[in-house]
């Protein structure tokens, strides 16, 4: 959603723009900023993907694609916080500022809604969309 840009979407009679994620709020987000930029005609799905599957509506996984940012988040933050646990513990009790700094920060990204370890990851080369 952070490099959504509703100028890129085509504007024209023909086309039918139709958003989803995963639970439907970003993709309402997409659309208040299409509608925001004078698209008259957007579609999103309510509820996103998790209503589509408990539907049963037929779905395609794309083997190939990178697991989610949230879920890439969540085992970087919890393999920093328990290797600094577990360090602290056995060789100095100083490498617990490790996991205070990622509680520190888990609390910050939570307040403020901004994710630094999650902007971070996003740069990596496989949460890149390509090109082709």
């Amino acid at each position: 959603l952070s490099k959504f840009d509703p100028h890129k979407v085509p504007q024209d009679e023909d086309t039918q723009v139709v958003l989803y994620c995963r639970s439907g709020n970003r993709s309402t987000m997409a659309a208040q900023k299409l509608f925001d930029t004078g698209f008259t005609r957007v579609t999103h799905l309510e509820g996103g993907m998790g209503a589509w599957k408990q539907a049963g509506y037929p779905t395609k996984i794309d083997k190939n694609a990178p697991i989610s940012l949230m879920r890439q988040v969540q085992i970087v933050a919890g393999s920093l916080v328990l290797t600094g646990t577990l360090l602290g513990a056995f060789v100095s009790p100083w490498f617990l500022i490790l996991s205070g700094f990622m509680g520190a920060g888990l609390m910050f990204a939570g307040i403020t809604d901004t994710c630094a370890l999650g902007m971070l990851l996003a740069k990596l080369p496989y949460n890149q969309r390509s090109s082709v």
